[in-house]
């Protein structure tokens, strides 16, 4: 094997250890509730950023303010993934 080689494979090892070694998702997941229901088909058929606009009828300064140190207001789905529904609830979606 070449030193070429060697440095490779040894940069792709402190890769794969760095990831493995990273601390889980903490962000809050959208509840699958009778508010959000909507939001999962929504995402299917529309996508994210009309799903997103959804959230800001509620989350907004007036209705549901953010934090002042949250991220960008508009990408809620970047961080928000949507829970799952329940297993019983699956064939209810709207």
């Amino acid at each position: 094997m070449k030193k070429r080689d060697l440095l490779f494979v040894a940069i792709a090892a402190i890769i794969v250890l760095v990831l493995w070694a990273a601390p889980p998702e903490t962000t809050i997941r959208v509840p699958y509730d009778d508010t959000h229901r909507e939001l999962k088909a929504t995402l299917e058929h529309e996508g994210k950023k009309a799903t997103e606009e959804i959230c800001r009828t509620c989350h907004n300064d007036k209705d549901l303010p953010l934090s002042k140190n949250h991220p960008p207001k508009y990408r809620c789905l970047f961080c928000h993934k949507l829970a799952e529904p329940a297993p019983d609830t699956k064939d209810r979606l709207p």
